[in-house]
Order: structure tokens, then C-alpha cells, then sequence
């Protein structure tokens, strides 16, 4: 029978021993919808879709280790594999969502609506995200070892909040956008083949998603080692892993990989007409 054991001396990674159903459910729900995600890349080619596929990845290997920690739970390389994994997902969910509402603005042809110049908004968004990624990744690591803990903590927190920021800011120019275009929609906008609308609404349940999360994330490592939601694992399942599994799903149905295809057909009939114009010269 799985017990909980010491890392070392008394020190304990895990506040409980981690249940082996749990993983192997959400293990094999991951997997499924990871699996999906990657045919659905090679299907579309639509490669900014790549980091949320990868995040799949992650949350695939995050429930691995959390399945292999039932049994160890003295291991800290166990222990670290499940946290900076399970931590970090979803941060590589937030790289393609951010790629795919400048995707969406160009398909529409709503650039002036953007509140901020499309040249910029991924690159900002990403760039915050990449930070974030680094910040709670280098601190999971620091956190594994059992040294200095308390430290790697609030470093986690800290990347946290920057991910809550950001989402929040990302939120917020959605919405701005999408008032801008129901004021002065573009003639784009009619196109029922992009359907821009459903692609919003799409990036606002997924965004509104993964903002929950991260916030439960923030009180979870605020609360310290002996706190509610890192002493309850039911916590970690109904504010992380269930919510994650919908972001995967919603994603995977109201899947953005058309959008590449509208911007390059766009490209295309603009190059053409530039062509005919040449040669009526």
C-alpha cells in the first residue's frame, strides 16, 4: 500500500499521497486530446497552433509523474517532472491563443481596430508569456530540491501574476476589438467562411479558462506548504486539471486552423489583382 515517505529527514514533498485514479484519468484524457491536437496541426498546418499542442505534451507528462508519484512519493524527481509540467501547460496554451487574435484581426482586414498596433500585439503577448514560462519554470526547479522553498514559491507567484496580467490585458483587447468592429464592422466581417465571431468567442471561454486557473494557481502558492489547496488535492483536479481538459476540448472543436488559409488566400487574390493591374498598364 502506497505511503507517504520523507524526502528527506522531515521533509515532505507531497502533503498527501497522490491518487492513482486521478492521474490515470486525466492522463488518459490528456492523451486523447493531445493526440487530436497534433492531427489537427498536421491536418491544417496551422503551426502557431504548435505551443498548444505542446502544452498538451506537457500536461500528458505532468500526470505521468503525478501517476508515478503514488508510489513515490520520496522522489524528488518525480515530484519535480509533475510540477513544472502540470505548472507550465498552460502557459504554452496562452502562446497560440495570443497568436491567433492578431490572426483573427488580419482575416477581417480590422487592423484600425486593434487598441494596440498589430504589429505588436502577439509580440507583446508572447513576450509576457515567455517571461512567464521562465519565471515559474526556473523557480519549479528551485522548488524540487526542497531548498529554499519559501523562496521558489513566491517566485512562482510572481509568474503567476504575470500571467494573470496578462490575460487580463489580453481580455480587455479582445473585447475593445470586438466592439470596434460591431460599431464599424469591415466588409470582411460578412464573410461567413471566417466567422470571426465564433473565433472570439472561442478565445474568450478559452482565456477566461486558463485566468481561473492561474488565479487558483496564485492562492494555491500564496497559501504556503500548509494551506488548504496544497494540502487537498481535490483543489488541483477541479481548478487545474478539469479546466484544462475544457480549454483542450473547446480549442479542439472551434479549432482556429482556417484562419492561416483565409490570410493567405487574402494575399493571394491581392497579388492577383496587382497583376492584372500590371498588365492592363
Amino acid at each position: 500500500m502506497a505511503q507517504l515517505k520523507p524526502y528527506k529527514g522531515d521533509y515532505y514533498l507531497w502533503k498527501y499521497v497522490p491518487s492513482l485514479p486521478a492521474a490515470i484519468i486525466f492522463l488518459i484524457l490528456f492523451a486523447g486530446a493531445t493526440t487530436f491536437h497534433f492531427w489537427k496541426l498536421h491536418q491544417t498546418k496551422a503551426w502557431f497552433c504548435l505551443a498548444f499542442a505542446l502544452g498538451g505534451l506537457f500536461e500528458v507528462t505532468g500526470y505521468v509523474g503525478r501517476a508515478a508519484a503514488h508510489s513515490s512519493t520520496d522522489s524528488v524527481g518525480v515530484y519535480a517532472i509533475q510540477n513544472v509540467f502540470l505548472l507550465l501547460g498552460p502557459t504554452l496554451f496562452a502562446a497560440s491563443i495570443y497568436m491567433t487574435l492578431g490572426r483573427v484581426i488580419r482575416s477581417v482586414h480590422a487592423e484600425k481596430h486593434s487598441l494596440v498596433r498589430i504589429n505588436w500585439l502577439t509580440k507583446i503577448f508572447v513576450m509576457g508569456d515567455i517571461v512567464s514560462f521562465l519565471v515559474q519554470g526556473g523557480a519549479s526547479g528551485i522548488m524540487a530540491t526542497g531548498k529554499n522553498a519559501n523562496l521558489a514559491s513566491n517566485i512562482v507567484v510572481a509568474g503567476l501574476v504575470v500571467q494573470v496580467v496578462m490575460f487580463g490585458l489580453f481580455i480587455v483587447t479582445s473585447i475593445v476589438f470586438e466592439v470596434r468592429m460591431r460599431w464599424s464592422p469591415t466588409i470582411e466581417a460578412f464573410d461567413e467562411g471566417i466567422n470571426w465571431a465564433s473565433q472570439m468567442r472561442t478565445l474568450y471561454a478559452v482565456s477566461v479558462l486558463i485566468l481561473v486557473r492561474s488565479i487558483f494557481r496564485v492562492v494555491e502558492y500564496a497559501a504556503g506548504d500548509n494551506g488548504y489547496p496544497l494540502t487537498h488535492e481535490w483543489m488541483l483536479y477541479v481548478f487545474d486539471s478539469v479546466l484544462m481538459i475544457i480549454t483542450m476540448v473547446i480549442w479542439g472543436i472551434w479549432h482556429p486552423g482556417n484562419l492561416p488559409k483565409i490570410i493567405v488566400r487574402d494575399q493571394d487574390v491581392a497579388t492577383e489583382v496587382a497583376g492584372l493591374e500590371l498588365k492592363e498598364r
